[in-house]
This record gives C-alpha cells, sequence and structure tokens, in this order.
C-alpha cells in the first residue's frame, strides 16, 4: 500500500518550483492562481527570494504547500492508500485525500500562517531539539517545569522537539541534559509551535475552518493530533483545529501506518527531511 507523506516549515529552499514553472503548463497555471489567491506574487519569492524573505511565516507556509501540492498532481502515475501530513504538510495530505480543494486549503493555509505569525507577537516563545532521549523521558521532565513546556513534535525514537515559554525552554534544556539527553539545542524559530501559546492562532483560523467545506476522504488521513487513520470529516475538521496547539505525534503516525499495511512511503514536497525520519522510524521500509 501506498503511503503520501508530505513535509512541514523549514524544507524551503530558494529556487523551489522554478523548474516544473518552466517546464509544466498545469503547473505554471496553479503558481499564478496562488499568486492571485494570496495577493501577493508568492512565486517571486519562492524563485528568486533570499533565506531570510524565504523564512517569513507567511511566505513560508503557503510556498511550501504550493510546492508540495504542484509535486503531487504532476505525479500521476501513483494513487494514494493513505495519507499523512508533519504538521504544515497536514493541508497538503488532506487535498491529495480529497478532502479539501487545493485553492481552499490554500486560502486555510495563508491564514494559518498570519494566525501564527499574530500569536507569535503576542507571547513570545521558542523551541528546542532533544536527541537521545526516549520520549516518555523527554515528557516526564516537560511536565516538571513550573511554565509552559510541551513536547512538540514527536519526529524519530530519540529526537524529539519541545515548545513553550522562553525561560521554561532554558529550564527544560538544561534539565534535559542533567537527566542524559545527548543534546538540547533552542532553535531559531519565531515561537512556540504546537504548544498552548498558539491558542490565539487557533482562535483565529477557528471561523476560517468552520467557513471551509471539508469532503469525505478518498483514504484514511492520518492526524497529527489521533495519529490513526481518520475517514470521519468532521472529525478531521476538528482535529485539523486541535493541531495547532496539540503535538505532532509523526513517529506514532508512521508507525500505525506501518501497522495498517503501508508498505512504501512517498513524500512530496522541497526537501527529503520525513524520508530520513521514517527510514530513522523503521528502515527495513521502502522510501521514495
Amino acid at each position: 500500500m501506498n503511503a503520501f507523506v508530505f513535509p512541514g516549515q523549514g524544507s524551503q529552499f530558494t529556487g523551489m518550483g522554478k523548474d516544473w514553472y518552466d517546464s509544466y503548463p498545469e503547473a505554471r497555471a496553479m503558481m499564478l492562481r496562488a499568486n492571485d489567491i494570496l495577493g501577493f506574487s508568492l512565486t517571486d519569492v519562492m524563485f528568486e527570494g533570499t533565506d531570510e524573505e524565504l523564512r517569513q511565516t507567511r511566505v513560508t507556509q503557503p510556498a511550501i504547500f504550493l510546492h508540495s501540492i504542484v509535486n503531487c498532481q504532476l505525479s500521476t502515475t501513483l494513487s494514494p492508500d493513505m495519507v499523512a501530513g508533519h504538521s504544515l504538510g497536514e493541508f497538503s495530505a488532506l487535498v491529495a485525500a480529497g478532502v479539501l480543494g487545493w485553492e481552499d486549503a490554500l486560502r486555510l493555509v495563508s491564514e494559518r500562517a498570519l494566525a501564527m505569525q499574530e500569536a507569535c507577537e503576542l507571547q513570545s516563545g521558542t523551541m528546542a531539539a532533544v536527541l537521545g532521549m526516549a520520549d516518555d523521558g523527554v515528557v516526564e521532565i516537560c511536565n516538571s517545569i513550573d511554565d509552559v513546556v510541551v513536547a512538540a513534535n514527536f519526529n524519530c525514537p530519540g529526537q524529539v522537539v519541545i515548545s513553550g515559554s522562553v525561560t521554561g525552554i532554558d529550564a527544560a534544556c538544561k534539565n534535559l541534559k542533567e537527566a542524559g539527553a545527548k543534546r538540547a539545542l533552542k532553535l531559531s524559530v519565531g515561537g512556540a509551535f504546537h504548544s498552548p501559546l498558539m491558542q490565539p492562532a487557533a482562535d483565529r483560523l477557528e471561523k476560517a475552518i468552520i467557513a471551509t467545506i471539508f469532503n469525505t476522504p478518498i483514504c484514511p488521513v492520518y492526524q497529527n493530533v489521533s495519529a490513526l487513520g481518520e475517514t470521519d470529516k468532521d472529525v478531521i475538521k476538528k482535529q485539523l483545529l486541535e493541531q495547532l496547539t496539540s503535538p505532532v505525534r509523526w513517529t506514532q503516525s508512521v508507525q500505525q501506518m506501518i501497522a495498517d499495511g503501508a508498505t512504501a512511503f512517498y513524500e512530496f514536497g522541497p526537501g527529503d527531511v520525513l524520508k530520513g525520519l521514517i527510514r530513522k522510524i523503521n528502515p527495513n521500509i521502502e522510501v521514495g
């Protein structure tokens, strides 16, 4: 069974999608339509922007989403039996599963990016990568900190990202190192994503999600919140909103997809971060 997976923020690069724009009329049409929907030339930044320009949340999220969807649309020889996306990538997965039209999904992604940026400005926060410690140990130490700190991304065994207030993350990193973590490194990010500090973003995004038509998926969608294959469009809508303040259970999602019959994983989007994580989760699975 084929599993389609889609990356999240951080996999962008200058020039992303330019070859498709030049070579495929259908890709060019989608990209120009995306510019119209967003009200600015996303393609200019994708093709020629600096690293700093590409890191702007309002640009990064739509750019990665658009690249992923065009990539998937051009791959006509494959069809998914199940889908999943890492954080932002869940929107791409929902398009691949027929839950959302790509234009509606792009509008939601843009609103999500703006809502997250606004939440970051309301309350400062940060994230840190923790390496070489079991998931349960990371969670236990986060829970012991007298401040906002949570496990935000379960990326693969031995790799968890924590999220929260600046003081909370500093305290957690100190305790994690003392408890035996190989590394606990603060990340250069603009906020505490997938933590309770993103509640203002969830509140803003809720109206847009409620107003958007969700369809029954053509295949199960393994969502970040539950790590289970969901087919109920109402559950999918609910968990898509919860995702902003909940952890990305990527390790658990991939393990569940394999348990449910996935034999090959195909990553669509810039970079190959997910391929590397999937190989660490299960080195025996086919990754394409």
